[in-house]
């Protein structure tokens, strides 16, 4: 006997330069957990986790870690098409890092045409923000004149970690809502699902730090 656990699930992607924090914000948000050297994501790196955005509804993300590195990019691409979601991430003080934020948010639409891709704007290492490049006005700009949500984080502190993913996951939760976002059969960017009973919540969200 199945019952529902989880409402939905969603292709989540994580796009942004090298070394702009976006391992360390996926592992702090999945594990709990900060490294303070981590080796450079090649090609793709999986996690999910199960969150509750309201009483009784639960969404389950599948999260997919992309490498910054140009040589990457043909692999990165091909987990495009299949997701529904993106966060863009840059680096408070890394100047670059934001001005390229327009190309991955391009390149995404690009390849997961003729669906829609959700962004949200993730500016990272808020800890560093004594030697910030980027003021959180201009991220806030950017965003809302792209018409997506945006908030400052850091990994390494445990700052709004949490806030980034869930206020994607209820953005895309309520296009679905309002049918702005269809699910279509055999693609992988949002599943309704039926997980065994014995699976629960907690078994989900548990840490497992490192």
């Amino acid at each position: 006997r199945c019952e529902t656990i989880w409402a939905y699930q969603f292709r989540v992607v994580l796009l942004g330069d090298s070394t702009v924090g976006k391992s360390a914000l996926l592992r702090r948000f999945t594990d709990g957990c900060f490294l303070e050297a981590s080796d450079p994501t090649v090609g793709v790196d999986f996690y999910s986790r199960l969150i509750e955005i309201t009483p009784g509804t639960r969404i389950k993300l599948q999260l997919w870690d992309t490498a910054g590195q140009e040589r990457f990019r043909s692999i990165t691409r091909s987990y495009y098409r299949s997701s529904v979601g993106a966060l863009l991430v840059y680096d408070i003080t890394n100047r670059a890092s934001f001005e390229n934020v327009s190309t991955w948010a391009e390149e995404a639409r690009l390849h997961v045409a003729p669906r829609r891709v959700c962004f949200a704007l993730v500016g990272q290492k808020l800890d560093l923000g004594d030697t910030r490049q980027v003021s959180t006005e201009e991220g806030a700009n950017f965003a809302r004149l792209n018409k997506m949500p945006f908030i400052e984080t850091s990994a390494k502190k445990g700052i709004n970690v949490e806030t980034s993913f869930v206020m994607l996951t209820e953005l895309i939760y309520r296009l679905i809502q309002s049918n702005d976002i269809i699910i279509e059969e055999g693609w992988d960017g949002i599943k309704s699902g039926l997980v065994p009973k014995s699976l629960t919540l907690e078994d989900e969200v548990k840490p497992n730090c490192c």
